[in-house]
């Protein structure tokens, strides 16, 4: 059974690489489009000066990625100064819908590929009214919708701080678990012309789900074959576990806890087998995630650090409210300790959630690249008050890592392919190396750091789609 992009199922022969890239550019070039939104802002200038690797190690020495849920740029960041944005929208009948505002947490709307290149639409961004929200259901104007800054203000601090990036897009159109891939291995290749899509169809997610476990595939025809993968405990590919450990750089995956997993951490390496299985698992996936907040205090930072929230401080609508100031106690726990003068934060949410975005994905590949989602860069040496306009993946982070340790790329594996580290933007045109290093000044947040380290864990995960 395959899958289409609008979610509908049909029988249809393998595709080609060829006829995937003919199908694509037919869909692209059909049909009348209705007007763009406005663009607030749009990007333009001089090219970004990117400084050489070089520099980046010679500054960095400690890389923390905090990896958020669900929210679009213009769900989050409607009306930032600099940043590129939209008023309003369009749904898929043309009607023209202004953007109004919401507080935190919301409703949960499905945020599947088939969702996300719907929403796309070839480029008009316009179906965001289509995205089903529950059974027989469709969240119509609902999508439309942007978080007041009051309900997430220390992002806008930490944005307004350091650099906001906004032409952040996830390198595959979908959920959370090809996007927790791209963000430790850059690819979601199974084959050359084959991808993972979409979830597991059982839980936990990764090498200790029930045997028999089925995922999903996309082909270059943009068709996914339903639960026609295999068992989702990763031999493929490659994966940055793989390139840290051979050059002797430490790392962390800080990940929560989940109560349908026997105690099982909810960590995308669980669905690498060479981590899962081996010595990493118990050495550098570490849980609950609050105890980054100790190993900062402590100087037990390691060199690179994935951190992802608890369900209870999960940007994922319906979750709650707490995930601003669990970012923000990350940031300062970081921030107030030595390690500040030679790190760099990504905060990066993994995908857009369902919610408008006005500003269409470039499309390198039949994978994506999926809705834009936001992204901050903080550091001593980000620049101040910057929106970055630079059309950045998230191969563009792991590029970043590479660059800052020496690493060469994960296609220097030897397996695998469609590593989209090779191909990014990396983020260091964000930073300014030659200016004096910014004094860490705290962020400012509802909930202090002993919430998150004597709360008991929620043992839900982070998001199931």
């Amino acid at each position: 059974m395959r899958r289409l992009p609008g979610g509908g199922t049909a029988l249809i022969a393998r595709g080609t690489l060829t006829l995937g890239l003919v199908v694509i550019a037919l869909v692209a070039c059909s049909g009348a489009r209705p007007p763009q939104a406005p663009l607030i802002s749009p990007p333009g200038g001089a090219p970004p000066v990117t400084p050489p690797p070089r520099v980046v190690r010679r500054h960095i020495k400690h890389v923390v990625i905090i990896v958020q849920e669900n929210r679009s740029f213009d769900n989050f960041f409607h009306g930032f100064k600099g940043a590129q944005y939209a008023t309003y929208g369009y749904t898929h009948d043309g009607t023209k819908v202004a953007l109004r505002p919401m507080g935190m947490p919301g409703i949960n709307i499905s945020h599947g590929f088939g969702d996300a290149v719907n929403d796309w639409d070839s480029g008009r961004m316009d179906r965001f009214d289509e995205n089903p929200i529950g059974p027989g259901q469709q969240a119509g104007t609902y999508a439309y919708q942007y978080v007041e800054q009051k309900y997430i203000e220390p992002y806008w601090t930490m944005a307004k701080r350091y650099v906001l990036a906004d032409h952040m897009f996830p390198t595959m159109f979908g959920g959370s678990f090809t996007a927790h891939l791209d963000l430790i291995a850059s690819t979601t290749n199974l084959a050359v012309l084959l991808s993972e899509v979409d979830t597991p169809d059982a839980e936990p997610w990764g090498c200790d789900a029930p045997s028999g476990t089925k995922t999903s595939v996309l082909e270059s025809t943009r068709q996914e074959i339903v639960n026609g993968g295999p068992f989702p405990c990763f031999t493929q590919f490659g994966t940055m576990a793989d390139t840290l450990d051979d050059a002797g750089i430490s790392w962390a995956y800080y990940a929560p806890a989940i109560a349908d997993a026997g105690g099982r951490v909810w960590s995308e390496f669980d669905a690498i087998a060479s981590v899962r299985h081996g010595r990493d698992w118990t050495r550098d996936v570490i849980s609950p995630p609050s105890r980054v907040l100790q190993d900062a205090a402590d100087g037990k930072l390691r060199d690179v650090s994935w951190v992802i929230p608890d369900a209870a401080d999960s940007d994922h609508p319906g979750e709650g409210t707490s995930g601003p100031s669990w970012v923000a106690s990350v940031v300062n726990a970081i921030g107030e300790s030595p390690y500040w003068k030679s790190s760099a934060i990504v905060v990066v949410w993994d995908d857009w959630g369902g919610w408008y975005d006005s500003v269409p994905p470039p499309q390198p590949d039949f994978r994506g690249l999926g809705i834009r989602v936001p992204c901050i860069i903080i550091s001593p040496y980000a620049k101040h008050g910057y929106v970055s306009h630079t059309d950045y993946e998230f191969g563009s982070i792991l590029k970043f890592v590479e660059e800052a340790f020496g690493l060469p790329s994960l296609a220097s594996l030897g397996r695998g392919s469609g590593y989209s580290d090779v191909r990014a933007n990396s983020i260091s045109d964000s930073f300014d190396f030659k200016q004096k290093p910014a004094p860490f000044q705290p962020i400012a947040a509802s909930l202090e750091p002993s919430y998150f380290l004597t709360r008991p864990p929620s043992l839900q995960p982070p998001d199931d789609q």
